[in-house]
């Protein structure tokens, strides 16, 4: 796809639920992809209503629509890289994987949002195995932060050996790059750790004191998504990202009664002033 000037326009589908706040969800992979000039689509595979205080109600799409927003999206404009976020269920899964294969796209970001940061369940238990089966062979990257990866690997996480073997057991399932968050170590760093079925790299970061982190998972991958869209390499991508979500983070924003989005227009605006 190209511009009204003839300049190739990189292509990126979230696949999400919604997030009635704004902060985290397809509205934050949306704000992601536009503030790092890529063009983004959506399917939506759930309504949440929710805010910064939480989770208040869930309401699923049906599979069927869920694959006729990818195949609308599929036949007219095409993908240069997607991401999944909240998926729900089994069946959602299935047929979320079955498109994918169907178009033959590549550049799968799989972000395995399982529970909000409040506490609510936003993936049925019965589909972690649907995940693993039918999506992760499919899958690029996958974003997981700690609790996710302890679920996905049924081991448990508290030191950087264990998060490289972690990793490891991510990849047998047949995904090319692992991509464990970081938010959840303790300490002064929050270091993710990048796996690509041989070497590690540790991407680390400054741990910020703040409570205003809502939505930060979906951002980090979004930006990881937008990277390959424009044709990064996923090392290039994921640095990008590091960058965009410790911005958002460090830039925190306080609204609400709960726990405050992250700025997702801090990134473009640090780098402006780097120039």
């Amino acid at each position: 796809m190209t511009n009204a000037r003839g300049k190739q326009v990189a292509r990126a589908l979230t696949i999400a639920g919604s997030d009635s706040g704004g902060g985290a969800g397809i509205q934050a992979d949306l704000k992601t992809f536009q503030e790092l000039g890529v063009y983004g689509m959506s399917a939506l595979t759930a309504v949440t209503a929710q805010n910064t205080t939480g989770v208040l109600a869930v309401h699923p799409l049906s599979p069927e629509a869920v694959v006729q927003q990818m195949e609308a999206v599929g036949s007219d404009i095409g993908v240069d890289a997607l991401k999944t976020g909240m998926l729900f269920s089994g069946d959602i899964i299935a047929a979320v994987a079955g498109s994918i294969q169907s178009h033959g796209w590549t550049n799968v970001v799989v972000d395995p949002v399982m529970i909000a940061k409040g506490g609510a369940a936003l993936l049925q238990s019965e589909a972690v195995e649907a995940l693993i089966r039918e999506l992760l062979p499919l899958t690029t990257v996958i974003t997981p932060n700690i609790p996710e990866a302890e679920c996905l690997t049924g081991m448990v996480i508290r030191s950087s050996a264990d998060k490289r073997e972690a990793a490891k057991r991510l990849a047998a399932f047949g995904v090319a790059y692992v991509l464990i968050k970081g938010g959840h170590d303790a300490g002064p760093l929050s270091t993710d750790l990048l796996f690509d079925g041989t070497q590690f790299i540790e991407l680390e970061g400054i741990r910020v004191d703040t409570v205003h982190t809502h939505g930060t998972g979906c951002t980090f991958s979004a930006a990881l998504t937008a990277g390959l869209a424009a044709g990064m390499s996923v090392s290039e991508a994921a640095h990008q990202a590091k960058a965009f979500i410790q911005a958002a983070i460090e830039n925190g924003i306080a609204i609400g009664h709960g726990r405050g989005p992250t700025n997702h227009w801090a990134y473009g605006r640090v780098q402006a002033a780097l120039r």
